[in-house]
């Protein structure tokens, strides 16, 4: 069979078929037409990314049940973390008289007959020992007086010496001068006002140099057996925050919250407890908390191990 090509046929055996003959290439480019272009990469080379649909894992049964019926108790504590502080439980109220007496109850319990542990033979005595205190430990203090009142044994030798004479004696308390003026002018006070007695009443104490509440009220309840306040020292104040018996941070203010919840006869007896458990237990940091016997009362924030929820205000 014959094919032959002419200018537009071909022959195809002894027909002519025509046929498309192919265009010269130009230099002119053929615009092809416009289809759908694929999205290309991101410049910044992220790629478009496939959403993707969380699917819920199947609740268990065990899980079920937590739900409806709330968490199981086992018994154990867990430490304190953040996850287990809380805002204030509703109806929760730290000042019910039912609390307040559990914590005496449990106080009376672990220390039964605690006392001031300043070393003193003397209302004069237990005034300085106290004056001296201030931003120092009893144990210090407890180290100094002896010396001290062998060398100046009654509170008309006091009142004869200069500050400056008396500041060497008690350098090591810290804050030497200011204990030291005040020590002297309330020894001077009491000789010029007192006929050299330490007076035992509250209004009277305030009037001594370096004398605020808290000296008196130790002197008071401690000496004189008069309940006329609470005392507030550090361990005080730190603890009753702790266990919400005040939300105060002013001395003052505590000792007035503290006298409202605290009946009277124990006003005495519960300073000493809490300085004493302040001590041993309940340190500023790190306090122990698993060996408080008033653990599941105590709900502060900044507790170190927990079986109760804590509160986040509830802190030193």
């Amino acid at each position: 069979m014959r094919h032959e090509v002419t200018e537009g046929h071909m022959l195809i055996g002894n027909r002519q078929q025509p046929v498309a003959m192919m265009a010269p290439p130009s230099a002119e480019r053929i615009a092809m037409p416009r289809g759908v272009v694929p999205r290309q990469p991101a410049r910044t080379g992220r790629q478009d990314r496939v959403r993707q649909v969380r699917v819920k894992p199947p609740v268990s049964a065990s899980r079920k049940a937590t739900a409806t019926h709330g968490p199981q108790t086992s018994g154990t504590a867990r430490p304190a973390t953040k996850a287990s502080i809380k805002g204030k439980i509703r109806g929760y109220n730290p000042l019910a008289p039912e609390r307040v007496a559990e914590i005496l109850k449990r106080l009376d319990q672990l220390y039964p007959d605690v006392t001031c542990a300043l070393t003193h033979a003397s209302a004069w005595e237990l005034l300085v020992a106290t004056i001296l205190s201030a931003q120092s430990t009893d144990v210090n203090v407890n180290r100094v007086t002896p010396e001290l009142f062998r060398k100046y044994p009654t509170v008309e030798a006091f009142a004869a010496l200069t500050p400056e004479q008396l500041e060497p004696d008690v350098r090591s308390t810290g804050f030497f001068r200011n204990k030291s003026k005040s020590v002297v002018g309330a020894a001077r006070k009491i000789v010029a006002d007192f006929g050299g007695q330490v007076p035992d009443d509250m209004d009277k104490l305030l009037t001594l140099p370096g004398v605020a509440r808290k000296t008196a009220n130790v002197v008071l309840g401690t000496w004189f057996k008069k309940a006329e306040g609470v005392v507030v020292d550090t361990h005080v104040h730190r603890i009753s925050r702790r266990l919400e018996l005040t939300t105060e941070n002013d001395p003052q203010k505590i000792e007035q919250d503290l006298m409202k919840v605290i009946p009277r006869e124990k006003w005495i007896l519960f300073s000493h407890q809490i300085i004493w458990h302040g001590r041993k237990i309940c340190y500023a940091r790190k306090p122990k908390c698993v060996d408080c016997p008033l653990e599941n009362l105590c709900h502060a924030g900044d507790k170190t191990w927990s079986t109760v929820d804590m509160h986040k205000n509830a802190k030193a």
